[in-house]
């Protein structure tokens, strides 16, 4: 089945369909994704390309973005190149300085968009990042969609992301197909920035459970104990949780090739602490794990969030005498 063929079922919450009737709208078949060679960016890049879409890509460092071309898409030398007559712009980046650098100025992708243009913007940049794009792009005229994604690496490359979309009404129906290509669900939530404060609230229970699984672990191999028998007694209970086995399998294994690099995972510990702090929020748990992951972030930036074990395992201490 053609990945741009899907069917709307829910008003709030759209599911891939294998039976849907609607393509993909012909003035949105040309997307620069500006961020292509990021583990996210990649990913999305090639399933648009691979379901049709006319991919034009830019990234900081061009050759992590050469693989594309395997794929048909035209690697560009500045993010303006890349949007000039693109529909829409999709931006999947690191943070909001790199979101905005790549997006205003003569380089910039805002310089090559007319008023028909869309700007996605996809990263992960919390409430003030979101609230610096939207400006930008009411300075500039063009529409903007607030649509962070939940989900890593693997997912991305399957098309499974869940995306969190938030943005004008009237660019539902036309954007619907490109989400229905990168994500197996999409929930649509209303005005933009909508999205990125859902984003920061679910990053807060991934974050949470990671890091708990890395003490726990750590806490079972210093009392002598198999941690794989943590898991074992958890099994099919309600106390089982897959994403905590997944993660903790990694932290046993010592496994930590990054589906979410560790120093973007204290990123956004940081940017939930924020949103906690601006609220007047006492959230002791969540300013914990952000002062755990940042120190993890200085020692190990490039392994995956995971490895925010070998921070606890280093620091564990011995029973007393």
């Amino acid at each position: 089945m053609n990945p741009l063929h899907r069917r709307e079922t829910d008003p709030h919450t759209l599911s891939k369909s294998t039976d849907g009737a609607g393509l993909l709208t012909a003035d949105h078949r040309t997307v620069a994704v500006l961020g292509a060679g990021g583990l996210m960016g990649e990913a999305m890049a090639s399933n648009l390309a691979r379901a049709g879409v006319t991919v034009r890509a830019w990234n900081r460092s061009r050759a992590k973005a050469s693989p594309l071309k395997a794929l048909g898409a035209q690697i560009f030398s500045t993010p303006a190149r890349a949007a000039r007559g693109a529909d829409l712009v999709l931006t999947i980046l690191a943070e909001t300085d790199a979101v905005i650098s790549a997006m205003e100025g003569p380089a910039g992708g805002l310089a090559e968009m007319n008023q028909d243009s869309i700007w996605l913007q996809m990263s992960t940049i919390g409430e003030a990042g979101t609230a610096k794009c939207m400006a930008l792009a009411e300075r500039h005229g063009v529409s903007f969609v607030d649509a962070p994604v939940l989900g890593s690496r693997q997912p991305a490359e399957q098309g499974a992301l869940v995306v969190l979309a938030s943005g004008p009404e009237p660019l539902r129906a036309s954007l619907q197909p490109i989400f229905d290509v990168l994500g197996e669900r999409t929930m649509w939530l209303g005005d933009a920035g909508a999205g990125s404060r859902l984003k920061l609230a679910l990053n807060a229970w991934v974050l949470v459970v990671v890091e708990a699984g890395a003490e726990i672990i750590a806490l079972a191999e210093a009392c002598d104990l198999d941690p794989r028998h943590i898991f074992e007694a958890l099994r099919g209970g309600s106390l089982d949780l897959p994403y905590l086995r997944m993660k903790g399998m990694t932290m046993i294994e010592r496994q930590f090739e990054p589906a979410f690099r560790l120093a973007l995972a204290a990123k956004d510990a940081a940017l939930v602490h924020q949103a906690a702090k601006i609220r007047g929020l006492d959230l002791p748990l969540l300013h914990a794990v952000n002062e755990r992951l940042a120190k993890g972030a200085k020692e190990h930036p490039d392994l995956d969030v995971s490895a925010t074990y070998l921070t606890s395992a280093r620091m564990a201490c011995t029973p007393e005498s």
